[in-house]
């Protein structure tokens, strides 16, 4: 007898029962703090370019990551604040997959008491993305994608943005690695342009939240330049998932990874055939020298 082929929605629904469990169970220990109107969240600078962290990245992560190794202690987890986390190798065990953790998405958000925050969790298998979980524990929603099966949130299933662009410009969001200087000439040339040719442009100081809204249709896309790794493998699968195409700015294909330079993680997203356009906006960029 021809067994059955595996049913692509079972392979890795533990895990994401258990990435929606943590990111809701660390998306309630941060709420809990933050409706205590506390005005002192214990942060501290994290780098030399005005980034933070504070004591409630610490504890959700330290969560999280507690209940990656309850269930699977082989597994390698990289975490936002503890960095790579190497998986227990007892027996010789080896293991391709990786959890990505971002305990706290808009930490600069939380410090000056603006409500715009989430969870991120995602499995890679490699460098492909399995499983993507973001929480917002503001409004208590939870959006998940597996690969292959869909993106999924309150709602039932996302499809990305369905209108047609507004005369008046898309409504697109923008974001930058820490590591893009505040006067880097390609990101301002970027902005520039964005900001000239579409309706709104947003920057949330949460790429989780905007690649939850880009899924669900609240925008119309997203352009990122040199992007966080921890943050994007869980979003990007989420908006593959919903239909959202992702493109590199020169319009090639997008090889951006967790584990690749940042260089590869410049992107545009949207839907397909809103593509052209916005590469159109990127590419007006180009002549600033867009890397």
């Amino acid at each position: 007898m021809t067994p059955a082929p595996e049913d692509p929605s079972a392979r890795f629904a533990a895990e994401r029962e258990l990435a929606v469990a943590a990111a809701r169970e660390a998306g309630a220990l941060l709420r809990s703090r933050f409706q205590d109107d506390c005005d002192d969240y214990g942060a501290r600078a994290k780098g030399d370019d005005g980034d933070v962290v504070t004591e409630l990245d610490m504890m959700a992560e330290d969560l999280i990551v507690r209940r990656i190794r309850e269930r699977y202690p082989h597994d390698r987890i990289l975490a936002e604040e503890a960095g790579a986390l190497e998986g227990d190798r007892d027996g010789g065990h080896d293991t391709p997959r990786t959890w990505l953790v971002d305990p706290l998405d808009g930490s600069n958000n939380v410090v000056i008491g603006l409500p715009a925050y989430v969870v991120g969790i995602a499995l890679c298998v490699g460098d492909a993305t399995a499983v993507g979980v973001v929480h917002d524990p503001v409004t208590d929603r939870t959006w998940t994608a597996l690969a292959g099966c869909g993106a999924y949130g309150p709602q039932g299933r996302m499809t990305g943005p369905g209108r047609t662009l507004s005369p008046a410009g898309p409504l697109l969001a923008w974001t930058q690695g820490h590591g893009v200087a505040r006067d880097d000439p390609t990101a301002g040339a970027l902005k520039e342009v964005l900001e000239v040719r579409s309706r709104r442009l947003l920057q949330l100081w949460a790429p989780l939240l905007t690649w939850a809204m880009l899924a669900r249709g609240a925008i119309d896309g997203f352009v990122g330049y040199r992007a966080e790794a921890v943050d994007l493998p869980a979003g990007a699968l989420l908006a593959t998932e919903a239909g959202v195409e992702i493109r590199a700015l020169d319009g090639g294909p997008f090889r951006g990874t967790a584990t690749g330079p940042d260089t590869d993680r410049s992107f545009v997203a949207g839907r397909p055939d809103a593509m052209p356009y916005l590469l159109d906006l990127v590419a007006r960029g180009a002549a600033a020298g867009v890397r």
